[in-house]
């Protein structure tokens, strides 16, 4: 799954990587390291330009709230929990197959953490010594320390409580697309600890490689069948894992030194 990410990379280099052509600067956030559901969050998306006579579509980076509201939602609550949509049917299930068809986006990331009990822990949870094993943290990135761009879909949401000029009346909201865990050697591991993605967890984000951003970003392109095939993973080997400080399990913390590798899981999570 992906329940937190760090996406610290500025708006004007995303533009440059992403050759993105339009952004709004009282839109763009600030490197924030723990991004947690229901925070807004950069993605980039294809669509034609509001108000504008062009009916092309214009690369753009857009600032959605991360949850996803389906359109057809009587209220916006659900959100928290669709922080996620499995590859294997987004193009079936009711609150994300309109969005698949027709509003798919790129949310870039320098990379996400994921929880891994260690092993001493899981041995006292398995002998009723423990109800809540400490979880170490570790970061998955790129090994080459390229941008993680996360597949994403986005939605809009009217909220038929306020009216037309409200500036809150329209939500635009967005979900990560998962897939299975690679179970193939990462391209780096740590000395002591997980050696591929499938033992941190059995589900990662679904990391597009550059040569698939445009179809993957192209409206034009709506049959499900044929989109499905852009859900494939990456090719294996490209990622890297190591331990971090278990201080990014407070979302209120922030800062660059949450990415900080540790030279060894912290003490009592010891893999």
């Amino acid at each position: 799954m992906c329940g937190r990410y760090a996406a610290s990379r500025r708006p004007e280099d995303l533009a440059g990587i992403f050759e993105i052509e339009k952004w709004e600067p009282e839109e763009t956030l600030e490197p924030d390291y723990n991004v947690a559901p229901t925070k807004e969050v950069h993605a980039v998306l294809d669509r034609p330009l509001k108000d504008a006579d062009d009916p092309r579509p214009v690369r753009q980076l857009r600032t959605l709230k991360w949850g996803l509201v389906p359109s057809w939602s009587k209220t916006p609550e659900g959100g928290a929990r669709m922080i996620n949509a499995r590859a294997e049917t987004v193009h079936e299930k009711p609150s994300y197959r309109r969005a698949f068809s027709s509003r798919r986006c790129i949310l870039p990331a320098d990379g996400y953490y994921e929880w891994v009990t260690g092993k001493e822990e899981r041995d006292l949870e398995v002998e009723g010594k423990k109800k809540r094993p400490r979880k170490q943290p570790y970061f998955v990135t790129p090994a080459d320390g390229s941008v993680f761009a996360m597949a994403g879909l986005y939605e809009f949401w009217r909220d038929r409580t306020l009216p037309d000029d409200h500036p809150r009346a329209w939500w635009v909201t967005c979900s990560v697309i998962t897939t299975e865990a690679e179970t193939s050697p990462l391209a780096v591991a740590p000395a002591a600890g997980p050696h591929s993605l499938a033992e941190i967890h059995p589900r990662m984000p679904l990391m597009l490689t550059p040569d698939r951003w445009d179809a993957w970003l192209d409206p034009s392109r709506t049959d499900p069948e044929d989109l499905r095939g852009l859900l494939a993973p990456p090719p294996p080997g490209l990622m890297r894992a190591y331990p971090v400080t278990t201080a990014v399990s407070n979302v209120r913390n922030n800062g660059p030194e949450l990415l900080k590798e540790l030279a060894a899981p912290e003490e009592g999570t010891l893999f």
